[in-house]
C-alpha cells in the first residue's frame, strides 16, 4: 500500500515538475529534434537512476533505524515530518527554489546546460542524472517517505514508483514542446499537500502498532545477543 502512494505522489508531482523542470525540458526540445526520441528516453532514464539511488541510500539509513530498535518511533516521527512539510508546502517550496540550498540549484543547472550542449545519448543520460539532484520539495517528501519505510529495497522501489509516474508527463512535454495550461496544473497541484498529509498519517499509523493488519501491524521486540530489534508482525 505504501508503494502505491509513491505512484500517486509521482503522478501529482509530475504537474509540479512541469513548473520546476518544464523550462529545462523545453530547452532540450529546442536543442534536440523530435526525431531523436532516444536522447529524451536516456535523459529520463538518468533521472530515474538518480532517484532510485537516492531511495537506496535513504532506505538503508531507515534500515539502520530499524536495527537500532527505533522502528516504531521512527515511523511516527517521519510521518509527522511529512505532515509538517506538506502543511507548509508552499513556504518550503519557495525557500528551496529561492535559496537553492546554498547555490546547489544554480550549480546543477549550469552543469546540466553544459552536458546537453554536447549532445548524444551519453550526455543526455548524464544530464538526467544531474537533473535528479535539483532541489525539489516534492522529491524531499518522497525521500522522507522512503526513509520511513526503513528498508533498502522498499526505499528504492518507492522512489522508482515516484519517478516512473513523472516520466510520461516530462517525456510528453519534451516531444510536444508545450506546457499544460496553468489552470489545469493548479487543480492537480492543490491535491498534492493533502496527499502528502495522508501519507504522513499512514506512516504514523504504521508505527503505532495498533494491531490492524497491513495498516498498523503489531511491533514486537526480539533480543539477539546484546541487541534488541523491533520487528513488524502481520497477523
Amino acid at each position: 500500500m505504501m508503494i502505491l502512494t509513491g505512484f500517486i505522489l509521482g503522478f501529482l508531482g509530475s504537474f509540479h515538475c512541469l513548473g520546476m523542470c518544464g523550462p529545462i525540458a523545453l530547452a532540450i526540445s529546442a536543442k534536440d529534434n523530435n526525431r531523436f526520441l532516444i536522447n529524451k528516453i536516456f535523459y529520463n532514464l538518468g533521472r530515474t537512476c538518480t532517484y532510485v539511488i537516492l531511495g537506496l541510500i535513504v532506505g538503508t539509513l531507515g534500515f539502520s533505524l530499524q536495527l537500532a530498535g527505533v522502528q516504531q518511533w521512527g515511523s511516527v516521527f517521519l510521518g509527522g515530518l511529512i505532515i509538517f512539510m506538506a502543511f507548509f508546502y508552499k513556504k518550503n517550496e519557495n525557500y528551496i527554489t529561492g535559496r537553492g540550498f546554498f547555490g546547489l540549484s544554480l550549480a546543477v543547472k549550469k552543469k546540466l546546460g553544459r552536458l546537453l550542449k554536447m549532445g548524444g545519448p551519453p550526455s543526455f543520460f548524464a544530464g538526467g542524472l544531474i537533473n535528479g539532484l535539483l532541489p525539489c520539495g516534492m522529491v524531499y517528501i518522497a525521500l522522507v517517505a522512503s526513509l520511513a519505510l526503513q528498508n533498502t529495497l522498499s526505499g528504492a522501489l518507492y522512489m522508482f514508483a515516484f519517478v516512473l509516474c513523472t516520466v510520461p508527463m516530462m517525456l510528453g512535454l519534451m516531444l510536444s514542446g508545450k506546457l499544460l495550461s496553468i489552470n489545469l496544473r493548479e487543480k492537480f497541484l492543490r491535491a498534492m499537500p493533502y496527499l502528502a498529509m495522508f501519507i504522513g498519517v499512514l506512516f504514523i499509523l504504521r508505527g503505532s502498532g495498533l494491531g490492524m493488519e497491513y495498516l498498523s501491524p503489531k511491533i514486537q521486540n526480539f533480543v539477539y545477543g546484546a541487541h534488541t530489534v523491533e520487528m513488524t508482525i502481520c497477523e
